[in-house]
């Protein structure tokens, strides 16, 4: 019998990247109409800014940078760019979001040669970098339901009046037990407290999270073992001193957590290939994540964690790559 030999990939999928992005559109939906109901149309034209301004840049680059004649968009950078528009304050400017997201497409996802090649998540590369250079508008946090008390809902002036600490900022500068007097598990659950965009509605995000596990898009390995960590980490931290450290619902509901470890720690392109590698860089974001919230100035880890994480990858796959049968750990390492 004839046997025919042809290169990898052998097995093939019908799945598109365009279908892929889709379905992580439709995946947000839920966080995006509950951002929009929390915190006004203001929400909304932000995060479409982002989105329509990604698409956009991410279509000029590739037809007459990359000269890519034929190039239709697959949803990438739409991806990126409402992931970025949920990360934000509500206080950005227009140019401030435009700025974001030139730095995510250009800088996070082109210079290293476009989709699929990327060693960093985009829009967090977009959204560190306008943590750094607009650190006052990036911090400026809104109340839930702002807008029922004024009559411009687009106007940044209008916002000033109506902003107040996060959940975490006031854990940080008042203690755990301040924070949760103002704010019950229940607001954070549901969305109601001043924060990022897309990030408050734990509930919303993992209603979207679970289409994304029933499509089978997402890896469970890497959200379950970030989650656990903080869980774990901050049990700990909680047993030894419960007045300093807050308890573990806390860390997991008040900050940006369940946004990054459902969404974002989650992109296929910078992630770990292998469920032993997923494990650790999911246990290395939550134990960063936990080292920033207790012991660094800034009460937010999570953008920085995966980030790092995604620094390591290339030398987790290595690390985690199987070895084939037969052969010994140093030729795997070669």
């Amino acid at each position: 019998m004839k046997l025919n030999t042809a290169a990898a990939p052998h097995f093939r999928t019908k799945d598109s990247t365009r279908k892929v992005m889709s379905d992580v559109l439709i995946a947000l939906t839920p966080a995006v109409i509950a951002s929009t109901w929390i915190f006004g149309l203001r929400a909304l034209y932000i995060m479409l800014l982002s989105m329509i301004s990604a698409e956009v840049l991410d279509l000029i680059i590739v037809k007459y940078i990359r000269n890519k004649k034929n190039y239709k968009p697959d949803l990438s950078a739409s991806v990126t760019g409402l992931l970025l528009g949920m990360n934000l304050s509500m206080a950005v400017t227009w140019y401030q979001i435009l700025i974001g997201v030139l730095v995510a497409i250009v800088i996070g996802k082109h210079v290293y040669g476009g989709l699929g090649q990327n060693i960093f998540n985009p829009a967090l590369v977009g959204r560190v970098f306008m943590i750094i250079s607009f650190p006052t508008a990036m911090t400026t946090w809104v109340k839930p339901f702002y807008y029922q008390n004024i009559s411009n809902t687009i106007s940044l002036k209008s916002i000033d009046a109506y902003t107040g600490a996060s959940a975490l900022g006031i854990a940080g500068s008042e203690g755990f037990q301040n924070s949760l007097s103002q704010y019950s598990y229940w607001d954070m659950f549901i969305g109601k407290i001043p924060g990022s965009i897309g990030e408050v509605s734990a509930l919303f995000l993992i209603i979207g999270f679970l289409f994304l596990a029933l499509k089978g898009r997402i890896k469970l390995t890497v959200p379950l073992t970030y989650i656990g960590t903080v869980l774990i980490f901050s049990g700990i931290f909680y047993t030894i001193n419960p007045e300093k450290y807050g308890t573990p619902l806390f860390h997991i509901l008040a900050g940006g957590l369940i946004l990054g470890a459902l969404f974002m720690a989650t992109d296929m392109v910078t992630s770990p290939m292998t469920k032993k590698g997923q494990f650790v860089y999911g246990l290395g974001m939550g134990i960063i994540t936990m080292v920033i919230r207790y012991f660094g100035s800034y009460p937010e880890g999570v953008s920085f964690s995966i980030l790092i994480m995604n620094a390591l990858v290339p030398l987790i796959d290595i690390w985690a790559k199987p070895r084939i049968f037969g052969t010994s750990k140093k030729e795997v390492a070669k």
